[in-house]
């Protein structure tokens, strides 16, 4: 028997025993991923700490308001070295790590936790509009491949602890364990794969579990539910085509402020790069309350209820300056920045309806976390983990028809406007601009991936044999019902099957791509 036959029926033997190897994994991902989320909260948390004494001291003294300016176009300098160095760790974080999983990066794991402790605290000390959740989500998938590489884990196995890292990143920056393994299911994979949600759930509660024995069990909003009136329910369509539309121009305006920061070629970066830090200082003079995340906008939005005009204000400041801080392409996320938007259209909507309609004022906060999930799902374009994130945010189901109303609809609003998802576009904004660097040569190793069949497959109903999976793709199993079974050229993929195939790791990202296309249509 040739060796790569033997090479294959074991993989497909371990497969079958893999259930208590994918727990123990699950936790190793956990309580790496976990430990890295909390160092970096404590990192950004003290970052923004030092930022609020700062501002204190400098402000009324033109002196020390110069030195500090001085001070963060040196800050700008750096990062755009810094981004330079490791390209893989500027912005976000959560569309390189998205491209790994398909087979387009391979950076080095030491590099971006290097850069992305070092980038974002100085970016939140800078007061730049951006948030902690998208760098843990890298942050995550990185500890877990250093584990991988370190344990010298196969290639299969060290994308699957790469995915469900990220999700433990996502589940320790929101102590939001169900909200991590949905992300990765629902945005990054696409697609129910039972070895990531096994490996996945383990991870998540892990590294909740570690994340809140530092930060405390409390959620971020507390307040107590009233049930929405039916009558009233034609106000949650209304606010979900007003988040969809915002969702889908948010997008836009954020592609397009990145361009434009980009197109100014003959202004080097490390002279750009500055240009925005000293534009952060000036807004914390004047308008500290749009700094950083927005943890302190949210605040005083559930404790002190500002008026409507206030409310619009803040909200149009902090968007403004939250797609420079985005544009520049420093080291931090956008998705609690998002999430905070999203809370203020749903405060000023549901403030403006209690002033107009006979609702009580009980009603405010039920409209400021279904704007957060309506406004959440029409740019990531992730209902599901839009409705969980919130619910996790809040600690309370009571409300969850009304989130998952206003969600659905503006995902569908975003969708029917055409605008790509944000994570997407930037993903491919990534691809294009890396086609000139060196490529990818991975090692010549299989790949296992589980691929569901959906309702209304084209492949529904034909033979594996009939399908062009490529010479570079076999399937080497089909689960149907909780059997295996072994494919042959005459067997009939149904709806509901769940694939497993083994895929060439040197022309993983193309085959990945094309196999789900002939899958999904």
């Amino acid at each position: 028997m040739k060796e790569k036959e033997k090479s294959t029926y074991r993989k497909i033997e371990y497969r079958r025993k893999e259930s208590f190897y994918l727990i123990v994994r699950g936790l190793e991902v956990g309580i790496v991923a976990g430990i890295t989320a909390v160092l970096y909260r404590y990192a950004l948390s003290y970052a923004e700490k030092g930022l609020m004494k700062v501002l204190d001291f400098v402000k009324g003294n033109p002196l020390k308001i110069a030195g500090w300016l001085v001070i963060l176009a040196l800050i700008g300098v750096f990062i755009s070295f810094l981004n330079k160095w490791e390209p893989m760790a500027a912005g976000s974080g959560i569309p390189q790590v998205n491209g790994e999983i398909k087979g387009n990066f391979n950076p080095k794991w030491y590099k971006i936790i290097l850069a992305k402790f070092i980038g974002g605290p100085a970016a939140v000390f800078s007061g730049l509009s951006l948030g902690r959740e998208g760098p843990s989500v890298q942050l995550g998938g990185m500890a877990a491949k250093g584990v991988a590489r370190l344990t010298k884990a196969d290639r299969t196995t060290e994308l699957r602890m790469i995915s469900c890292g990220a999700g433990a990143g996502m589940s320790a920056a929101f102590n939001a364990p169900l909200t991590g393994i949905m992300f990765v299911l629902e945005e990054i994979h696409r697609t129910f794969d039972k070895s990531i949600l096994c490996m996945g759930i383990v991870a998540t509660i892990t590294a909740d579990f570690i994340s809140k024995l530092f930060f405390g069990q409390s959620t971020t909003f507390n307040y107590d539910t009233v049930n929405f009136p039916l009558r009233y329910y034609w106000l949650l369509l209304l606010i979900g085509v007003i988040l969809g539309v915002s969702g889908a121009a948010y997008n836009v305006i954020m592609v397009k402020a990145q361009d434009i920061y980009k197109s100014i070629k003959a202004v080097p970066n490390y002279i750009k790069m500055p240009v925005v830090f000293i534009f952060s200082g000036i807004v914390g003079l004047v308008f500290p309350e749009i700094l950083c995340g927005g943890h302190a906008m949210s605040e005083m939005l559930l404790k002190e209820h500002p008026s409507i005009v206030y409310m619009i204000i803040l909200l149009v400041c902090k968007f403004l300056f939250g797609v420079i801080s985005f544009a520049c392409g420093a080291p931090g996320g956008t998705l609690y920045p998002l999430c905070v938007l999203g809370a203020y259209i749903g405060a000023i909507f549901g403030a403006a309806s209690i002033n107009i309609l006979d609702l009580g004022p009980e009603f405010y906060e039920e409209f400021v976390v279904i704007g957060m999930a309506g406004f959440f799902s029409s740019i990531v374009r992730s209902p599901i983990t839009g409705i969980v994130l919130v619910y996790e945010l809040t600690g309370n189901m009571n409300n969850i028809l009304p989130l998952a109303t206003v969600s659905l609809i503006s995902y569908a609003v975003a969708n029917f406007m055409g605008v790509e998802p944000i994570f997407e576009t930037l993903l491919g904004r990534i691809l294009k601009s890396n086609r000139d660097a060196p490529e990818f040569h991975p090692k010549n190793e299989k790949v296992l991936r589980e691929f569901v069949v959906p309702v209304g497959s084209p492949i529904d109903r034909k033979c594996i044999s009939d399908i062009d999976w490529g010479k570079h793709c076999l399937v080497v199993s089909v689960e149907r019902n909780g059997v295996s079974v072994t494919p042959k050229g005459d067997t009939v993929i149904k709806e509901g099957d769940e694939l497993v195939m083994l895929i060439s790791q040197r022309r993983f990202s193309k085959d990945n791509e094309r196999i789900y296309k002939i899958i999904n249509g």
